[in-house]
């Protein structure tokens, strides 16, 4: 095992996401304490043009599978291909996106590796040759401090937790990345189709500002008074478990425990009550804002500004002065 850092740089369409910026990044702080480099592991169709550029973000170099094979993610052919990049580095640590990707195929590399994995992590820490990590636990009650030890890890990160610092320029030295089908078996399904989200919509996961309705909007036709709000603020729109379980918003905008968990900069919960469910996805947000007319819903426990009145009134007040200050009114 090598002092190295192997980080996954997850990319769609050929554009690298605001995640992988982030795990690179990481990749070369814990690179600098462990004395190896940061290498980047990019996999894709039409990415080999743009795989230096995450030089910018600290890789000192940038490995690539390219092909239809890797065009979308695939749980087995990707595990093959990082497999592959594991056996080449042997790297101290592998680095992922806590993302719907991320978490489907982290486990998949710790198993093929029987390696140690720590999932959602908040915080890294490198101590006297140990890999220490931080993680909540309990729904986002409590924070884990784990002891990785010595061996090699599989990490991944939750996303906008890890700040990546602006790119300098740098050009990371770009090899391709041979890979061979694990035990010479070939995948043994097939992805048909991948249904793209709404053109301009941010995913929850790397949003920097969102806007979520509850049950207090009291049903769906009135989630345009909090869409209006987060057209103004440029935000993405997010939802309680509630809402999502009684029809009016669609899965992929759930917040919580068993939806997305987010880590945005601004999140403004509007008529959510604050259910341990929920908190647990979105309690380590920069800063939190609730509306809500009861003063003692648990939201306000965790807001860093609480709002006490009717959302009916305030969400719109709030729009309107929004759009006067962006036009100087």
């Amino acid at each position: 095992m090598g002092n190295d850092i192997l980080a996954f740089a997850e990319q769609r369409g050929g554009t690298f996401k605001k995640a992988a910026h982030e795990v690179v990044n990481e990749g070369k702080r814990l690179a600098a304490r462990t004395g190896g480099r940061c290498i980047a592991v990019v996999l894709g169709q039409g990415v080999l043009a743009g795989a230096g550029r995450l030089g910018a973000y600290g890789a000192s170099a940038a490995w690539v599978a390219e092909g239809p094979a890797y065009a979308t993610y695939h749980g087995e052919t990707y595990l093959a291909a990082m497999a592959a990049a594991v056996a080449r580095a042997e790297p101290r640590a592998i680095l992922l996106a806590a993302s719907a990707n991320g978490k489907d195929l982290a486990p998949r590399l710790a198993a093929h590796l029987d390696a140690p994995l720590a999932s959602d992590l908040t915080g890294i820490e490198w101590t006297n040759g140990r890999l220490v990590v931080r993680r909540p636990v309990y729904a986002g009650k409590a924070t884990a401090r784990v002891d990785m030890g010595t061996g090699r890890a599989v990490l991944s990160l939750r996303p906008n937790v890890f700040t990546a610092e602006a790119p300098n320029g740098a050009s990371a030295a770009v090899e391709p990345l041979a890979v061979t089908p694990l035990g010479g078996v070939a995948a043994r399904t097939r992805i048909l189709g991948v249904e793209p989200a709404p053109r301009g919509k941010v995913d929850l996961t790397e949003a920097d500002f969102i806007v979520s309705g509850g049950r207090g909007l009291k049903g769906p036709e009135n989630f345009h008074v909090i869409e209006g709000l987060a057209e103004v603020m440029g935000a993405t729109v997010g939802a309680s478990r509630a809402v999502v379980d009684a029809g009016w918003r669609p899965h992929s905008e759930q917040v919580g425990q068993t939806g997305k968990t987010v880590s945005p900069t601004l999140y403004l919960a509007c008529g959510i009550s604050g259910a341990i469910q929920h908190l647990a996805g979105m309690s380590s947000s920069k800063w939190i804002v609730a509306i809500n007319k009861d003063p003692e819903a648990p939201i306000f426990k965790v807001a860093d500004y609480g709002i006490v009145g009717d959302l009916f009134e305030v969400v719109p007040a709030l729009a309107t002065a929004l759009r006067a200050a962006r036009s100087g009114g």
